[in-house]
């Protein structure tokens, strides 16, 4: 008894060359990933919030955008070098009737972190939330501080 190598047939033989078309594959690769199936197509919600990152000559400014949270709703950590934030908000509302009960919920969570250059002092990072703008400042080491060119005379 000898192998046969199995082939794989297309389903309109080879006239279509593109690997779009290869159906055997086309659900593994395509749609079917983990990022698709966690990700915003079925929650509906941005997964990263927007983030803008700033640097000055004194420290770096950093903006991540989270409308419709509240102070309480943030986890901000330091760990290893890295600026954890995180976000979770729960709203539920029920409304009771003679013919009828109505429920509306919502959540939304979301987690961002960002490695730290080890120019930072972390025991200096500030943070302030306001009209749903999260943000932070990381002051600089003395060191990191960008220094004014000396001026050499010509003699």
């Amino acid at each position: 008894m000898s192998l046969v190598r199995f082939k794989r047939r297309r389903p309109f033989g080879n006239l279509i060359q593109s690997d779009f078309f290869d159906l055997d594959n086309f659900f593994d690769h395509r749609f079917w990933d983990d990022d698709f199936i966690r990700g915003r197509f079925w929650t509906g919600k941005t997964v990263e919030p927007a983030l803008n990152i700033k640097e000055t000559d004194d420290n770096f400014e950093i903006e991540l955008a989270a409308p419709g949270f509240s102070k309480k709703d943030f986890e901000v950590t330091i760990d290893n070098g890295y600026l954890n934030i995180s976000g979770e908000k729960s709203i539920s509302e029920e409304e009771k009737d003679e013919n009828y009960t109505r429920r509306e919920f919502s959540y939304n969570a979301f987690q961002r972190s960002l490695q730290l250059p080890e120019s930072v002092r972390e025991e200096e990072i500030t943070a302030h939330y306001e009209d749903g703008i999260l943000s932070f400042e990381l002051a600089k080491k003395e060191e990191a501080k960008k220094q004014k060119p000396k001026v050499i005379e010509i003699d």
